[in-house]
């Protein structure tokens, strides 16, 4: 079974509370890993603790936010098996998962609006990974 994580820094909480709320209207299968408010935080502890939980099971997603969605897609991407990837639109959010096989979608909630954010996060959770040539390259990394 398919179990999605979400996390965020201090920057990304309030997108965090929206994003939670959207995953419990859809009934999918989540856990908050905090933060479990706006006090400042460092988002590296954050972004390690939900690589460590997604990478226990293929099936598994994580979402992260932060002000950029920069620095938890670097720490994330420390991770064997975590393919991290930036979103800022429909397109990059799509071609993550089709040609990536993206495991953890990172926003940025000081550049995109709570709606595209949700949006992404619906893409990236409704599409999948085409392999093929792209398996082939997927395994390079």
């Amino acid at each position: 079974m398919r179990k999605i994580f979400v996390s965020s820094d201090h920057a990304g909480f309030s997108l965090k509370k929206s994003v939670l709320n959207f995953l419990a209207k859809k009934k999918f299968n989540f856990t908050d890993l905090g933060p479990f408010s706006s006090n400042s935080v460092d988002y590296p502890f954050y972004a390690h603790n939900l690589a460590k939980k997604v990478k226990k099971n293929k099936k598994n997603i994580g979402i992260l936010i932060c002000g950029s969605g920069t620095g938890m897609s670097i720490a994330a991407n420390k991770h064997r098996n975590i393919r991290a990837a930036q979103c800022f639109s429909v397109k990059s959010t799509k071609l993550s998962r089709l040609h990536n096989d993206a495991n953890v979608i990172t926003l940025g909630s000081r550049l995109i609006s709570k709606n595209n954010a949700l949006k992404f996060i619906s893409v990236f959770l409704n599409t999948k990974f085409e392999g093929g040539r792209h398996l082939r390259r997927v395994k390079k990394i």
